[in-house]
């Protein structure tokens, strides 16, 4: 929410963030969701869904960064792609930084979220017109009912488990996409965060445990989302875990390093050992 110039979201457990506004850009209310946009002389512009905390343009990266490039590069050859959600356009930029792609699927429920994004935040969704990007303006959970034995990576780039994300988060949408990938794929959801949403984040690890045989968080700062602390599941049913780190092609990591803000190869390893209390909420 926004009050005297300043935008809030706070917890249920009673903390969060506050951004002092400069300037509102943007509001209206599409058929799923409040959209917002306003300028922060702090964090540039900031896009916020139902009053939540999505993009800035100066912390972006954080996220974009770590949910792309830990599965794509761990992936031997990734091709075929699909962005669930995502209608910001980083993840997709993000991803035509790996040159063995060659299509993206990106399925956003909401249009006004990617308008509002191309407008608002050129620098963010600058790769949605790629040719290699086909936008899917539609429910997710019903695209992957269609989809069988396509994709290399899936990236669940979500809001969080209420409105339009709801569906994101159950055991028969996560049971569709692995029918949708080839042998050998990763998929990497977006998974709260692991101290200011502990039983959201416990809840998920529990049905991705459900349905793949290997399942792993991996977390990193992610400045303005609630607590500063972030996670991603590392989820396959054919790549081992721990990862063997040694086979991550120095060639293509390198290229991807060059680019990036975040990423290198020592980040890779080492965000996948993670505190003592993240390893007790997904103990079985």
């Amino acid at each position: 929410m926004a009050e005297n110039n300043l935008y809030h979201e706070i917890t249920p457990e009673g903390f969060g963030i506050a951004i002092k506004k400069d300037k509102d850009l943007f509001s209206d209310k599409s058929d799923f969701q409040k959209v917002d946009v306003f300028h922060s002389r702090a964090f540039g512009n900031v896009l916020t869904l139902d009053g939540l905390m999505m993009v800035t343009e100066r912390d972006e990266f954080f996220y974009h960064e770590m949910i792309v490039h830990v599965p794509m590069l761990t992936h031997p050859n990734p091709e075929n792609i699909l962005v669930i959600g995502g209608g910001d356009g980083g993840t997709v930029r993000e991803l035509l930084k790996h040159k063995s792609v060659k299509h993206i699927d990106m399925v956003e429920i909401d249009k006004m979220v990617i308008d509002v994004s191309k407008k608002f935040f050129p620098s963010v969704s600058c790769a949605l017109d790629n040719p290699k990007v086909s936008i899917v303006v539609q429910d997710a959970v019903e695209f992957i009912k269609n989809k069988k034995d396509f994709y290399d990576v899936v990236l669940i780039d979500s809001t969080d488990p209420i409105g339009p994300g709801e569906g994101l988060f159950n055991e028969n949408f996560y049971n569709d996409v692995k029918k949708a990938v080839k042998k050998g794929a990763i998929i990497t959801p977006q998974t709260e965060g692991p101290f200011a949403q502990s039983e959201n984040f416990k809840k998920t690890y529990k049905l991705l445990k459900k349905v793949f045989k290997n399942v792993a968080p991996y977390c990193s700062p992610m400045p303005t989302y609630p607590g500063g602390y972030w996670s991603w599941g590392f989820c396959s049913d054919d790549v081992e875990i721990p990862l063997d780190y040694t086979k991550i092609d120095k060639s293509r990591a390198q290229t991807i390093e060059k680019t990036s803000k975040l990423y290198n190869r020592e980040l890779h390893s080492a965000v996948f050992k993670v505190p003592n209390f993240v390893k007790e909420l997904i103990k079985d």
